[in-house]
């Protein structure tokens, strides 16, 4: 069974950091294009930034590219992201997905559309 584990939220100020993590299992997702959205209350989910499974190429949404960076760590089967300079405009619950393996693992996976898992959720709010 398929699961995944989001940790690291939480609130933060204008400018700070926060850095956040979907713990995956089995360890056979470790080698599976993984990605991260967002959804805001009254918004569509958002793609956030996405990473494939074999050389580790990535993709970033236009409103965090520059301040977000996402990595993974295979051994661990962790999926990371790092998130700099948070603006109010970041609140939302953050979700960590994973594709199946009718998703090549070299693709960087952007639309919502090509993850057959999803974690429930970790909020973050950031104050202005």
């Amino acid at each position: 069974q398929v699961q995944l584990v989001e940790s690291g939220g939480g609130w933060v100020q204008s400018g700070g950091s926060l850095r956040l993590s979907c713990a995956a299992s089995p360890s056979g997702l470790s080698s599976s294009p993984m990605g991260w959205f967002r959804q805001a209350p009254g918004e569509e989910r958002q793609f956030v930034a996405a990473i494939n499974g074999i050389d580790f190429g990535t993709s970033y949404g236009t409103r965090v590219r520059g301040r977000f960076i996402i990595s993974r760590d295979k051994a661990k089967s962790t999926l990371y992201l790092q998130m700099n300079s948070l603006e109010p405009e970041d609140t939302a619950v953050y979700y960590c997905a994973a594709t199946s393996s009718r998703i090549n693992r070299l693709t960087v996976a952007t639309r919502s559309t090509d993850y057959d898992y999803w974690g429930q959720g970790t909020q973050v709010t950031v104050s202005s």
